[in-house]
Order: C-alpha cells, then structure tokens, then sequence
C-alpha cells in the first residue's frame, strides 16, 4: 500500500499504470487509526478506508472526497515513478459508470459527459491524462491496454457478464490491430464463491452463445471451472470466475499479464466482499476499485 492509501501499483507500462484499491491499509483491521473507519461485524456497514461506491449508502461526501484523495496518490505515484524516467505525467480525471451487470461499453471519448454516471459495464478511451475505474467487491475487475493505439479499457465482470459476453464485446471496440495486455484484480475465489446449479448452466449456456470460449474449454466446461460444493447439497457448486475471465480473455486474443489473483476479496478482510457482507448481516459494505491510467506529459 502507499501514500497513506490503501493502494496498490499493479503495473507500469511506457504511460500507463495500473492501481489496485482496499478496504484497508492494515492487515490488522480490528485495530483501524483512522476515525471514519468501519469494521467487519454484524449487523454494521463496513466502509473501511477507502469506499469508492456511492451506491451504497455511504455519506456521499466521504465517498467523493475518497475518489478525490485517489486521484491524488494515484499523480503522487505517477509522478514519482516518471521522475526515475525524466518524464512528469498528471492524470486530471478518473471516469467511473454506473455498473448493470450487462455488456455495454462506454466509449469516453465518444461521448458528452453528463452529470449521471453511464450505465455500463466496461469503459474504453484513448485520451491521455485520465484514468478509467471498475467498482468491485467480489466480480472480477479487468483492465486492458493496447500500445500501438494507446488505448485502455476496464470491464466488470461478475458471473452475468461472463456469460453474456462483455469481455469479448469491449475487446471488439478496440479500433487498431495490435497485442492487448491484461490484468485482473482483486475478486473471489473458487473456494468461496458456491452459487446454485442454475448459474453453472446460464453461464455455459452464454459462453456458447457468444462463443467467448474456444471449443475445448466449452467441451471441458466443468472440469475447468467447476467443483462441487463441500456441503451435502447436489445443487451446489463452486465457479472459478477469474481462471473463466483469463481463457475468456485468451480466447478473444488478449495477453493476461501478472496471471490470476493471489488475493481472494472474500476471505482476505483488507478487500470489499458482497458476499461476505450478507454473510455477517451487514446492510452495506464499501466498493474497491481496479484503475488503469494513462498519463498526460506536464511540459
């Protein structure tokens, strides 16, 4: 973590960096130094640190003033690393949508930007001098970043958008051929996402619609994906979301970079979990974000 943030540098290609958020700085959250900190318990919202969703009944204020303390680290470290390499770069806006669990890309540069968030599930844009957010707290958030056009895209990518095809549709805007590199963040893990039978069989029936995955992976959906649940229930299973978003990105001919994620958002407090919210009979939980910027040259 760093700049009294909870935040990670994932990634620093040529003038684009990659940012991994928490819900918390230290691994000891029982024992939080900050005075707005909330902690995991029952029957009480946790907001920890960092909460960058203001769909979540968060005091907007804190929210806004979180994304902007954001920004700030996130042209702190920007502007430290560029030094090493004689180049200042600044990041002057992060773009954040309103996520539907669906497939529709945001173009930034295409459109007018209004006062409501875009409803999306991806963002793509090939400006310079800003950032593009996904908001998570179990779904898999993915960035991409193409050199030879400079642009960047974020998808969220819960069960729903891997099986109605987000990923491929967001590759697809990509307007020059090119390699595209990926990283995915912080999100559940097999051994901790159980969802009923039914979602196994939407999800593989989605795949084959939109054909997201190569014909092995379709025919070896289950041995590749999915494991029985430890508990005597023949209806539940556990998914393995991020290893499913890596061949879909593979399929799509995308380059994941760093591999999987080592950090599970369920079982690791120091991240943001839905899941683990409704499990603690929590009303609310805060939201981390995956943030791919590109740099803008000061001079």
């Amino acid at each position: 973590m760093t700049h009294k943030l909870p935040m990670t540098l994932l990634a620093r290609i040529d003038d684009v960096a990659v940012f991994q958020t928490a819900a918390f700085i230290s691994d000891d959250v029982n024992s939080p130094h900050l005075e707005n900190v909330q902690i995991e318990s029952d029957n009480q919202a946790s907001y920890g640190e960092l909460n960058l969703g203001l769909h979540v009944n968060d005091n907007a204020a804190n929210v806004l003033n979180n994304r902007m303390r954001l920004l700030a680290a996130i042209n702190e470290q920007m502007t430290d690393i560029s030094f090493k390499n004689e180049l200042c770069t600044q990041v002057k806006s992060l773009h954040w949508v309103s996520q539907v669990h669906g497939k529709h890309v945001y173009d930034v540069d295409a459109t007018a930007l209004g006062m409501e968030p875009m409803p999306a599930d991806a963002i793509i844009s090939q400006q310079q001098g800003l950032g593009l957010a996904i908001m998570t707290a179990d779904c898999v958030p993915i960035v991409l970043y193409q050199p030879t056009s400079g642009q960047i895209a974020a998808i969220h990518v819960g069960w729903q958008g891997l099986a109605c095809g987000v990923i491929q549709a967001t590759v697809q805007r990509f307007r020059e051929s090119g390699p595209i590199s990926a990283w995915i963040g912080v999100c559940i893990s097999q051994k901790n996402y159980e969802v009923g039978r039914q979602v196994r069989d939407q999800l593989l029936a989605g795949c084959v619609e939109t054909q997201s995955l190569t014909a092995s992976d379709i025919e070896n959906f289950d041995q590749r994906y999915v494991v029985n649940s430890e508990a005597d229930n023949a209806d539940k299973l556990k998914i393995n979301l991020p290893k499913l978003a890596a061949d879909q990105l593979k399929a799509a001919g995308v380059t994941l970079v760093g591999g999987l994620p080592e950090h599970c958002s369920y079982a690791d407090n120091r991240y943001y979990s839905y899941r683990r919210q409704t499990h603690l009979n929590q009303p609310a939980t805060g939201r981390m974000a995956l943030v791919i910027v590109r740099g803008l040259s000061a001079f």
